[in-house]
């Protein structure tokens, strides 16, 4: 990915190439929705934080994909495969980026799932492990002139009870329909801007958390 001054960017899809040297920010959207206005969202976040000095591996949550939280399930059966994976993701970074849909004034159910799932202890490991120290910046996209902001309400409430450590900065993109440039940046500059001041204050505070 090339920024706008032409670098390269630290922008990755899988994290064993990551450079121990910046700042490790895991960047997803909460959908797994092809055409999804958070998709997009979550590649001009990794961009911005690419241009911000961190490192930015895009996942997606279509590719790991997981049963609905059952506690008999989990019970009888340990966790599912999937779900390791995801939390070694999480483990691997310093930070998180989440571009987050709105779905009747809430979050996506995949997005609650693949988090539920994640906070779920594993052999010794407290729950709580993946989260522990982790700085989180939250983003929103949506037709309506709201941008999604009453869903991050809600995550914000999930994140934090968890031990995730969620930046007051955040931004949420309404009438997303025509929000994006063809590169996937943001075609308001007021809202460019805004989306640039979040991921920098991401990396900034995840580099200090790391030591």
């Amino acid at each position: 990915m090339t920024s706008r001054n032409g670098k390269t960017l630290a922008v990755v899809r899988d994290s064993s190439e990551l450079d121990g040297a910046k700042a490790r920010i895991l960047v997803f959207a909460g959908s797994t929705r092809e055409a999804s206005f958070n998709r997009r969202l979550a590649m001009a976040a990794a961009r911005s934080i690419g241009e911000a000095g961190g490192e930015a591996t895009l996942m997606e949550l279509r590719d790991h994909p997981l049963p609905l939280y059952d506690g008999d399930l989990e019970a009888s059966a340990g966790l599912p495969l999937g779900v390791r994976p995801l939390k070694e993701l999480f483990k691997a970074h310093d930070g998180l980026f989440i571009a987050s849909p709105e779905y009747n004034g809430s979050v996506s159910a995949v997005l609650k799932n693949a988090l539920d799932w994640v906070s779920r202890p594993a052999g010794d490991e407290a729950g709580t492990v993946p989260y522990a120290n982790k700085v989180v910046a939250l983003g929103a996209a949506s037709p309506g002139a709201l941008g999604g902001l009453r869903g991050l309400v809600h995550l914000r409430a999930v994140l934090q009870s968890v031990g995730a450590l969620v930046l007051s900065e955040q931004i949420a993109v309404g009438s997303a329909g025509s929000a994006f440039t063809p590169d996937n940046r943001l075609a308001d500059e007021r809202l460019q801007q805004m989306l640039d001041r979040t991921t920098a204050r991401l990396v900034d505070v995840a580099s200090r958390l790391r030591g």
